[in-house]
């Protein structure tokens, strides 16, 4: 095989956005050649493609050798379920599922080593996030102590909410801010910093919007080293704030506004402390503005990764199996707030999903929906 045809479920704004830079052949050695969706509408935009109204038709046509899913997220785990059952390399939007639970069945379907199964995480290739990796895993910080993150710039209108009756419903969706905007943010912090060990979350339900799942949450983190952190996030806070805080024994890193700035102790803190005579003397300090390869063409360069990985074998940016852990920390998040108690990671998987099921059992929510302006959606992505 030396092209990759490929096949996308979901044409809504994520589904499109894929479609339209694969057709302008923007990803080397692919080719859309089929895409599938419910609505009849949205294939009537593809006249020159194979065009199905259920998944698992374009799934079993013999079109296409990969498929990128790009619907409503619980049907992540079926589809995906499904084409890996069917020798298909698999793309999944994030989050790769709703919960951790079905996060698991959906990877212990992925038993053909030679299936390539990445996940849509392209913030891992832009610029300053590969800057703050590097740095924090090349222990230019030393040891760390203290995360912050407050991403509360992913405000949201009633309109956004109301655009699709799937969202921002238990049944429908899953959750809110978390499952949503945040999966990026979730994967980064635990990508750069390492898997926390315990989440205290805080999270209020429809405290902005007319929704059922939470669009307000502060979280308390805290991994095996001792290190604590904080998680902060919002869809009702305008105009918000976008700032990352890494700080360990040899200084601190922020991010804010895309700029990092690198505070660095000429002397480890802990050593400065044990050795001063001074009771408050602090160690000398270098401020360094560090520099950064720009931002890439983030989702095209997943795409091209993965159709590397296929026929190349080049090793995946984003592996599916990585994908687990932003869902597992969004739910521990919620679980905490709803039990109103600590939770220790890993997750009891099941233990969450029966409540998230009795959350969808009790839920007495009418969800009204409204045909929104057409717009660019591509300005939420991160910058």
């Amino acid at each position: 095989m030396n092209k990759v045809r490929m096949g996308i479920v979901g044409l809504g704004n994520m589904g499109k956005f894929h479609a339209d830079y694969l057709l302008n052949h923007q990803v080397s050695r692919a080719e859309l050649t089929a895409v599938s969706d419910a609505i009849p509408a949205n294939l009537e935009r593809y006249p020159s493609l194979a065009t199905f109204a259920r998944s698992e038709d374009m799934i079993r046509s013999g079109l296409i050798d990969a498929v990128i899913i790009a619907t409503p997220h619980y049907l992540h785990t079926t589809i995906g379920i499904d084409a890996l059952e069917r020798g298909l390399h698999v793309l999944v939007e994030k989050p790769i599922s709703v919960h951790k639970a079905d996060c698991e069945r959906l990877l212990a379907a992925h038993k053909d080593p030679k299936l390539v199964f990445a996940a849509m995480f392209q913030l891992r290739t832009d610029g300053k996030f590969k800057k703050l990796k590097q740095l924090v895993s090349n222990g230019e910080l030393g040891e760390l102590f203290r995360v912050s993150w407050i991403i509360s710039d992913w405000y949201r209108t009633e309109a956004y909410y109301a655009s699709g009756g799937w969202r921002a419903t238990w049944k429908g969706e899953g959750g809110g801010v978390l499952l949503n905007q945040c999966p990026h943010n979730l994967d980064l912090m635990q990508w750069i910093c390492g898997r926390p060990s315990k989440v205290r979350g805080f999270c209020q339900l429809g405290r902005y919007h007319a929704i059922e799942v939470e669009d307000n949450v502060t979280a308390y983190l805290e991994w095996p080293n001792g290190a604590t952190g904080v998680f902060i996030t919002s869809t009702g806070e305008a105009p918000g704030t976008n700032r990352f805080e890494i700080c360990g024994d040899r200084g601190k890193l922020v991010l804010e506004q895309g700029k990092i700035t690198f505070t660095r102790n000429e002397i480890p803190m802990r050593e400065f402390s044990r050795t001063s005579k001074a009771g408050f003397a602090r160690p000398e300090v270098w401020n360094v503005d560090v520099p950064y390869e720009g931002t890439s063409p983030q989702h095209h360069e997943i795409t091209q990764n993965f159709v590397d990985a296929i026929l190349d074998g080049k090793p995946l940016i984003a592996p599916a199996a990585e994908g687990v852990y932003s869902v597992e920390m969004a739910n521990a998040m919620l679980y905490s707030a709803l039990i109103n108690d600590t939770v220790s990671l890993p997750l009891d998987g099941q233990a969450y999903e029966k409540k998230l099921n009795q959350l969808i059992a009790e839920s007495k929510f009418q969800k009204k929906t409204v045909q929104v302006t057409a717009e660019d959606f591509t300005k939420s992505f991160v910058k």
